[in-house]
């Protein structure tokens, strides 16, 4: 079958020495911040961007998506032995995993997890390798009017599922439209919002936007808050769940799995939104309700589950459609994009290395984890231990080496130091980011697609309701508005 073929492809590609290491420096960094609550992988991914530009394609996106799934994976370590979410998406791990805990359970809760995540995250690679080649060949009839659409759906449904408030995120959504349109017209050479600026000329580095939002923003925030929490850890004596343990797992592991892969292919829901939604349906589905939140193993197993196949299938959107499924694929959508390679419908056909070569290291990294997380669980409730005073320079000198690397210029250091402002001003405001970063992202595609449909129909606007593909996605897009409206009447949460 062809399907081997292309897995034997991409696990010759994954298997070659550099690759192998950068798949193993990915999932072990992505360990370290999973478990080093305040730091979490779209920060550290923003930062590692700038080293990318000196490697090879496949080999850049192995190491930053082993970054994001090892986060993912390693980020309920500290939330049950700890109480403290190493990622967002662990903050429901936190309701029965520490419980456990401290009941000195840590152990099966710590292997129970590493073993759901590992089969959803192998489950995940499964649907990427099925599924993928025929989504994009489906994607192949898409001309300019079907891609303005899709577009349009990407940016609605960021802005309707995301956390935050609606016109919160409509707003963040608009800026980030109004950032991408800074720089020079592609079309007629003019300038547009430069501010007579020749530094703004080539418009505004994706690199600078992702490390002032996410990595300088965090940093004055993690100060204001005076640090990172410490408590002790719970005790670990024996890591090796019980029969009953399992018996009661498997269950929720294949349900939060299938949640999760379904849940990860929708923009703006992903990895939190899968955890919680997971752990909700094992609380409604328990026999005795009452053990959640006291310690039941299916609080862990399920949301752990569903955690880390939405990591996993969120790639599906972004390496098929070029549609981030969130922040994190926004950011490595700018990677691939800065590497000259257009994620879409086109890429599995014309880089074939990068997009198996990926899928394979996706399970080996998953293969890694599970000896990196278990063994080594003592090691990484040390580092906790590490003075923030220390992480602190070393992380903001880390980020303006990189950003000033990018193009020599301490304008692009200044320009990010006012984005990591803005961005610490948005999460006082409660204002998400995501919609931002994923607005700057695809408001140029939007552009040039809807000028080329516009142009090819002599401006015409009727084209993009005349093309069946055209108008069920705006279709689409206008029922996503209605049930937003219709979740903010009055009397009703959201």
């Amino acid at each position: 079958m062809d399907l081997f073929a292309h897995l034997a492809t991409g696990f010759g590609v994954a298997l070659t020495p550099d690759n192998f290491l950068y798949c193993l420096l990915g999932a072990t960094f992505g360990t370290l911040v999973g478990v080093l609550p305040g730091i979490g992988p779209l920060t550290t991914i923003a930062m590692l961007l700038p080293l990318t530009f000196k490697m090879t394609p496949v080999a850049s996106l192995i190491m930053l998506s082993g970054i994001y799934y090892g986060a993912h994976h390693a980020g309920s370590t500290t939330a049950i032995m700890l109480n403290t979410p190493g990622d967002p998406s662990s903050i429901v791990i936190c309701l029965d995993g520490h419980p456990m805990a401290r009941q000195g359970r840590a152990g099966p809760a710590l292997c129970i997890s590493a073993i759901g995540s590992f089969f959803a995250g192998s489950f995940g690679v499964l649907l990427m390798a099925l599924f993928s080649p025929p989504l994009a060949s489906v994607a192949l009839r898409f001309a300019a009017p079907e891609y303005t659409s899709l577009v349009l759906v990407a940016l609605i449904a960021t802005v309707v599922l995301a956390r935050g408030r609606f016109l919160l995120n409509i707003g963040m959504s608009l800026l980030g439209l109004l950032l991408g349109t800074v720089g020079t017209d592609i079309e007629s050479g003019t300038m547009r919002f430069t501010f007579a600026s020749p530094n703004l000329a080539d418009g505004i580095n994706f690199i600078i936007i992702a490390v002032g939002v996410f990595a300088f923003a965090e940093l004055i925030a993690n100060l204001g808050r005076g640090g990172l929490a410490r408590t002790a850890p719970a005790p670990l004596r024996s890591l090796l769940p019980q029969r009953s343990d399992l018996m009661a797992s498997w269950k929720p592991i294949l349900r939060g799995t299938a949640l999760g892969s379904a849940l990860g292919l929708l923009p703006g829901t992903g990895p939190m939104v899968s955890s919680f939604a997971a752990y909700s349906l094992e609380r409604q589905l328990a026999a005795d309700r009452g053990r959640f939140g006291n310690g039941a193993i299916e609080g862990v197993a399920g949301p752990e589950a569903a955690n880390n196949a939405a990591a996993i299938t969120h790639f599906i959107p972004m390496l098929t459609l070029g549609i981030p499924a969130g922040a994190a694929m926004a950011l490595m959508l700018g990677a691939m994009l800065v590497q000259g390679i257009a994620p879409g419908p086109r890429m599995i056909s014309e880089h074939p290395d990068v997009f198996w070569g990926l899928l394979a290291s996706m399970w080996l990294g998953n293969l890694m984890l599970l000896v990196l997380n278990l063994p080594l669980v003592g090691v990484w409730i040390k580092l906790l231990s590490l003075p923030y005073r220390i992480l602190v320079p070393a992380i903001l000198i880390f980020c303006c080496i990189g950003v000033y690397s990018v193009n020599n210029s301490a304008f692009d250091v200044m320009l990010a130091a006012g984005f990591g402002v803005l961005g610490y001003a948005f999460s006082v405001l409660r204002c998400q980011p995501m919609p931002l970063i994923v607005g700057f992202i695809l408001g140029p595609v939007l552009e040039q697609n809807m000028r080329r449909a516009l142009l090819l129909s002599r401006g015409d606007l009727g084209v993009f309701v005349t093309r069946p593909i055209s108008l069920t996605l705006l279709v689409m897009a206008v029922c996503l508005l209605g049930w937003a409206a219709y979740s903010m009447r009055p009397g009703r949460d959201g």
